[in-house]
C-alpha cells in the first residue's frame, strides 16, 4: 500500500504519465481515497496545464543568484544530513 510520501515520490512520474503500470494503479487508487494527496495532484496538475503553452523568461540575475545560493545552501545541508547519518549507522553497526 502507497504512503502519501510515496505518492509525493511519484507524482511527476504520474502526471507525465512515465511510471509503469503497477505503479500507475497503485498511485490512482491512493489519489482517489486520498483527500490531501487529491488536491496536491490537482493543483498540480491544473499548473502544469497553465504554464505548459507560455515562453520561458530568463530570471532576472539578483533573483538566480540568489536562487542559486539558496539551493547550494539546500545541497550542501542534505549533503552533510546524510554524512552525518551514514557515520551514525556505520558506528552502530560496528558496536553491534
Amino acid at each position: 500500500m502507497l504512503t502519501c510520501k510515496d505518492f509525493l515520490r511519484q507524482v511527476s512520474e504520474f502526471l507525465d504519465g512515465t511510471c509503469d503500470q503497477a505503479m500507475k494503479r497503485d498511485l490512482e487508487k491512493h489519489v482517489n481515497e486520498c483527500p490531501n494527496c487529491w488536491v496536491v495532484f490537482d493543483t498540480t496538475k491544473k499548473t502544469l496545464k497553465v504554464f505548459k503553452g507560455m515562453e520561458p523568461k530568463e530570471l532576472p540575475s539578483a533573483i538566480r543568484d540568489r536562487l542559486m545560493n539558496a539551493l547550494t545552501k539546500k545541497m550542501a545541508a542534505k549533503k552533510c544530513e546524510r554524512s552525518h547519518q551514514d557515520s551514525h549507522e556505520h558506528s552502530e553497526a560496528a558496536t553491534s
